[in-house]
């Protein structure tokens, strides 16, 4: 689905967490950075355990060279990660937090 029609449905008052997702992942692949984050952001203030949306606010974040709130956004990502038992971002997000302390 492309931004417009994603946009579309937040408009018509579709709000949640997965459209937000979608949205911040459509931008962050546009390379609008600052739009991915601010969806992002809305997906984990909605759902606190979506681990992917933590991940790649911290992606987001790196793109934009603050690594401070990367690291904070990947230390969310993996305690949740750990707590649902999700092993791929929980891998991902370690290595991640790995090569940012180099």
């Amino acid at each position: 689905m492309n931004i417009d029609a994603l946009e579309k449905m937040l408009a018509k008052g579709n709000d949640s967490a997965m459209l937000r997702f979608g949205l911040g992942k459509a931008y962050l692949d546009d390379k609008n950075i600052e739009a991915a984050i601010e969806h992002f952001k809305h997906c984990v203030a909605q759902d606190p355990d979506y681990s992917a949306a933590w991940k790649l606010l911290g992606k987001s974040h790196l793109q934009m060279d603050d690594k401070a709130s990367a690291e904070s956004a990947w230390q969310s990502g993996l305690e949740v990660a750990m707590r649902k038992g999700d092993k791929q971002t929980e891998k991902e997000i370690t290595v991640f937090l790995k090569k940012l302390k180099k």
